[in-house]
Order: structure tokens, then sequence, then C-alpha cells
């Protein structure tokens, strides 16, 4: 199954609000998964979709690209927010030495930038977003879409 939203912003304000309301959503309804799936480029506003959703979750938190770390872990209640960055994991042993599946197993969201690194490591739900630029002529302006994905089971 897969319902999908498009969302256009045309600030960074904008896009950190996209965030912040997809944090409502899955604190307000248990049938959303707790891992979200960042795709798109460098300078795309990923980390801006994390600082809103963040503001949300972890509200004084100061949400910082993990590039070099590979993970921030924002303490919150009742949940924690752990943001990764994949853009330098190159395997799944990469995937390990960070503790991947122990913050999958914790009580908290998870928020992952470059999934598109890692679609092994991907859990069965989880939402997706993918943001990119719409037009050139406007340096912050953005499509957002969101999807809900769940695999069927067999």
């Amino acid at each position: 199954m897969t319902e999908h939203k498009i969302v256009y912003t045309s600030d960074v304000k904008e896009t950190e609000a996209v965030g912040a309301n997809l944090a409502k959503q899955i604190l307000n309804d248990s049938k959303l998964p707790h891992f979200v799936a960042l795709y798109g480029d460098l300078g795309v506003g990923k980390t801006a979709f994390v600082r809103g959703f963040a503001s949300v979750v972890a509200p004084n938190s100061t949400v910082r690209s993990p590039t070099f770390a590979l993970v921030n872990e924002y303490r919150a209640k009742p949940l924690s927010l752990f943001h990764f960055d994949m853009y330098r994991v190159d395997s799944e042993e990469d995937l390990i030495s960070i503790g991947f599946d122990d913050y999958l197993s914790r009580c908290g969201i998870c928020l992952v930038e470059w999934s598109e690194k890692i679609p092994y490591a991907l859990p069965e739900a989880y939402v997706r977003v993918t943001i990119q630029k719409n037009d050139p002529a406007q340096l912050d302006s953005r499509e957002i879409v969101l999807e809900h994905i769940m695999e069927d089971c067999v």
C-alpha cells in the first residue's frame, strides 16, 4: 500500500513546516511508522525538513547534519529522535558499526537522510520523503513528496 501527498514550498521555513506537520501526524496516528526515509540531492533541504520535524518531537534540540557523526540523537519525551546521514555509508558493516539496528529497536523515531544508500536496511513500513528543487528561477522552491509505504506481507 502506498499513499502519497505532494507539497510545494518556496522557502526554508515552509520546508521546516512540512517536517513539523509530518511529526505531528506521526505522533497522533499510531498507524504511521516511526521511520522516515529521506531522499534528495545535496542541498535540497533534507536537514531543514528534519529541523522542522525535531521542533515538534524534540523542541529544545539544535539540529545539525550528522554527515560526519553519521547519527545525532535528540532525547525527548515521549520519543527520542534519531537523525542519520547515510551519505558516507558504503556497506552493511558500516551500519553495524554505528549500531543502526539498535536504534531501530529503541523507542524513538528514525529520520534517515540518503536512504537510497541503504535500500536493504529499510524497514517494511516507513514514510518516504523525497525533496527536490522544482524551479531554477527560485533557489528555495521545493517539491516534497510524502509517501507512506508499507510492504505487503505474505
